[in-house]
């Protein structure tokens, strides 16, 4: 599997488990991700996102996205689209 970088998180919000994404490449809901960081290590698939509290199903590179998480991220980790 190959992976593409396509953001940073930063920041997160613990009680909604939400991260915040700034994108450098798009993004659509359904793709899988994997999150990697300094204590982060962990892949997941995009259920939902959202940009200025509104649902979108996908973003563009440059946007600044909040997506659902399973696991705790951190300011910093990097966000990588996994490929076939």
């Amino acid at each position: 599997m190959q992976e593409q970088l396509i953001g940073t998180v930063t920041h997160y919000f613990d009680k909604p488990h939400v991260g915040v994404v700034k994108l450098i490449a798009e993004l659509s809901v359904g793709e899988t991700l994997h999150f990697r960081g300094h204590t982060t290590d962990f892949s997941q698939t995009a259920t939902s996102l959202q940009v200025e509290h509104g649902p979108v199903e996908s973003a563009e590179a440059g946007s600044e996205i909040a997506i659902q998480v399973e696991e705790r991220v951190r300011a910093h980790d990097q966000v990588y689209r996994v490929t076939e």
